[in-house]
């Protein structure tokens, strides 16, 4: 596998295209296409507009400047901590570019963005059949809760508690 220069950096409006073509790629990916409704305008809106909610950092590769990944995250907080933290809702990097360091690099810029405004914690979640991505995650440091499960509520759900 060759390597590649790339840079990792704040990403732009102009980006916002990229970003949701790799969510889509994500999406593909983890077999959930079908869980994919939104669509560039809010994303550009939620990253960018009037009230931004996320923040995403991007992965380019030189020299022609193409975006082959991505992380999206938002301010967590910690109540036991009472701190802000980070909160990691998708990385992703496209399989021709895995195993070249751009996945550690956006963890680490995410990692460096957390310490500098310091945050207390930087979490994720990760399915749990991607052991790839679990390997990866324990050879970086990162504990994988045992105890904990993710809870939802949404769609007609959401509408019936909303409701009650």
């Amino acid at each position: 596998m060759s390597q590649v220069q790339f840079t990792i950096r704040a990403a732009t409006i102009a980006d916002t295209p990229a970003i949701f073509s790799l969510i889509v790629s994500l999406a593909d990916y983890e077999n959930l296409s079908d869980k994919v409704t939104g669509n560039i305008e809010s994303l550009q809106e939620d990253l960018f507009g009037a009230k931004p909610c996320i923040e995403a950092i991007v992965a380019e590769i030189e020299p022609n400047q193409q975006i082959v990944g991505f992380a999206l995250f938002f301010t967590s907080y910690s109540t036991f901590l009472t701190r802000r933290g980070i909160y990691l809702e998708d990385l992703f990097v496209l399989s021709e570019y895995r195993g070249m360091g751009i996945g550690k690099a956006l963890i680490t810029n995410l990692a460096q963005i957390a310490v500098s405004r310091e945050y207390g914690r930087f979490e994720w979640s990760v399915l749990d059949w991607n052991e790839p991505a679990i390997a990866f995650y324990k050879r970086i440091g990162a504990e994988i809760l045992p105890d904990w499960r993710i809870c939802r509520v949404n769609g007609d759900a959401l509408e019936r508690l909303a409701n009650q």
